[in-house]
């Protein structure tokens, strides 16, 4: 098998459960800027390996007209999200059009369900950029196509706090054996992933245990935003970080939120969720501080 890295920008082979380590992504590293794990046609190459935990992964391909990337899942699940572009998806002897978008911005995307122990292909004749949102798992599911009327898009909060959330791998909306994967869209000036809320202990019926990665991207020139992650636990993990396109935050644990959006700029960040738990479930327990003025989800 052929190391990513070491390929152009038109066709690359990578096995997706290898991959070195860099210091970027150690747990003290929950803030990983753009580029900090960039290799070869990814953008952004975080594994469990890299980020500390057992189960939750994300790469971004990026593919030149005409290029095309090849890649064997291993022990994990993975969906082929597209950021920006259209593509073709061939697992084994499936193929998925998947017509995209132009941008994350420019509104839902259908995408395609690759199971563990495939081997699969992007190709993409005009371009683009593509997310590998994936997980550890156990079972095998079939191949499938997402399509993009059937994604469940959600307007959650109110006020300054409102945002959009398009569950397409939602726990309730497509089937995964351990991934959980949903976009956000948080306009100008607005909090999102408020009240801050954590997921990092088995409780049944009250809360799962969830490694999460946020990915961000900021519309227009120069814009960012803000991350905060605190405190759980004695020791937890706790960041506060300024994000722009390309960048990502790791949520091993604690309390995260909220995601602040620069005014006049719209953010968005794709979580990829999974954890150790037998059932496959988004249980999140709110932070006691904030319930009274916020009432949670309102």
């Amino acid at each position: 098998m052929t190391d990513p890295r070491t390929h152009s920008t038109t066709d690359s082979t990578t096995d997706l459960t290898t991959h070195s380590t860099t210091d970027a992504t150690r747990s003290d590293g929950l803030y990983v800027p753009k580029g900090a794990t960039a290799g070869g046609l990814y953008a952004v190459d975080i594994d469990p390996k890299h980020a500390g935990w057992t189960h939750s992964s994300l790469r971004v391909v990026e593919l030149g007209p005409g290029g095309t990337h090849t890649f064997t899942t291993g022990d994990s699940e993975w969906i082929v999200l597209p950021l920006g572009g259209a593509c073709t998806v061939r697992i084994e002897d499936e193929e998925f059009q998947i017509l995209g978008r132009e941008s994350v911005f420019a509104g839902v995307s259908d995408f395609a369900y690759v199971p563990r122990d495939a081997r699969a292909q992007i190709a993409s004749g005009a371009g683009g950029r593509f997310a590998l949102a994936g997980a550890k798992c156990e079972r095998r599911l079939p191949a499938r196509y997402g399509p993009a009327p059937e994604v469940p898009v959600e307007d959650r909060g109110s006020g300054d706090c409102a945002r959009q959330v398009r569950n397409f791998a939602s726990a309730d909306a497509f089937e995964c054996d351990k991934l959980i994967a949903v976009e956000v869209i948080t306009p100008g000036g607005n909090w999102s992933s408020y009240p801050p809320h954590k997921h990092d202990e088995h409780r049944p019926g009250v809360e799962s245990e969830l490694e999460e990665i946020y990915y961000f991207e900021i519309d227009g020139p120069n814009g960012f935003g803000y991350q905060r992650v605190f405190p759980s636990r004695e020791g937890g993990s706790d960041v506060l970080a300024e994000v722009r396109t390309g960048d990502a935050v790791l949520v091993p644990d604690g309390w995260h939120g909220p995601s602040i959006a620069q005014p006049g700029h719209t953010m968005y960040y794709l979580n990829v969720m999974a954890g150790p738990g037998e059932e496959r479930e988004w249980r999140i327990c709110f932070h006691p501080g904030h319930l009274e003025s916020t009432e949670g989800y309102r």
